[in-house]
């Protein structure tokens, strides 16, 4: 098992790409903090994985708020003795094409995806310094890097991710972290079943395999940068895209 006994924790992770992190870390032997700010669905999706005979909890979290994520962290350190591996998952969309976003949904897209990581980060930071060992793996977006109509919100908190992560992987990777990035391109999770389908059909002809992405493509990016196996890999924005930014 590549994450034997390491414990994770993921933001966001009752749906999507969360929750398929989750059940690959928890399949490869981590133990996983479901963390999400859905109660009820949180709760259900642990008790889904707990079922399948994996290692999970569930933690109700805000990640825009830092006595929430304070709290998290120390709970999850309470009762797993530690903190091995971050996934900074948790995301919101508000689109808006510039003329009309409005300068709340502006900020509330900042505060969760740019701002949650952060916190989370930030208060991960102390367990893993501790063991001299750890991940910190955030979740950026094609939208980051190159841009995307109707989301300067979410284009500029996805960029910001892209920067923090660089200067993190810097200032830790003497210290025995590795930080690191994914990013995504159009994955089939709830967030992308809002786009209308024929919108969808023009996406999969602009992507040279031809289709969209599953949350287990993103899921397995997470774990290959969370295992041994990415030792020598700091400071990368892995891009998980099906090559449609080539």
């Amino acid at each position: 098992m590549r994450l034997k006994d390491k414990v994770a924790i993921i933001t966001g992770a009752a749906n999507g790409l969360g929750l398929a992190a989750a059940r690959t870390f928890a399949r490869e032997g981590a133990k996983v903090a479901l963390t999400d700010f859905n109660v009820e669905q949180g709760r259900h999706r642990a008790n889904e994985l707990r079922d399948e005979g994996y290692e999970v909890t569930f933690f109700q979290v805000n990640v825009a708020d830092r006595a929430s994520v304070d709290k998290l962290v120390e709970d999850v350190a309470k009762i797993y003795g530690g903190v091995d591996i971050l996934v900074n998952n948790a995301g919101i969309t508000r689109d808006a094409m510039l003329k009309k976003l409005s300068v709340e949904d502006f900020q509330r897209v900042l505060d969760v995806n740019l701002t949650g990581v952060f916190h989370c980060t930030q208060a991960a930071l102390p367990y893993m310094l501790e063991k001299g060992w750890g991940r910190i793996i955030s979740t950026s977006s094609v939208s980051g890097v190159y841009g995307n109509v109707g989301q300067t919100n979410y284009a500029a908190a996805k960029a910001a991710v892209v920067g923090m992560t660089k200067t993190w992987a810097k200032e830790l990777g003497r210290k025995g972290i590795n930080v690191n990035a994914v990013a995504p391109g159009f994955i089939e999770t709830a967030m992308v079943e809002k786009v209308p389908e024929n919108i969808l059909d023009g996406i999969r002809k602009t992507i040279p395999l031809g289709r969209l992405g599953k949350p287990e493509d993103i899921a397995n990016a997470y774990l290959f940068l969370a295992s041994e196996e990415s030792n020598y890999v700091n400071g990368t924005v892995l891009h998980v895209d099906g090559g449609i930014m080539m």
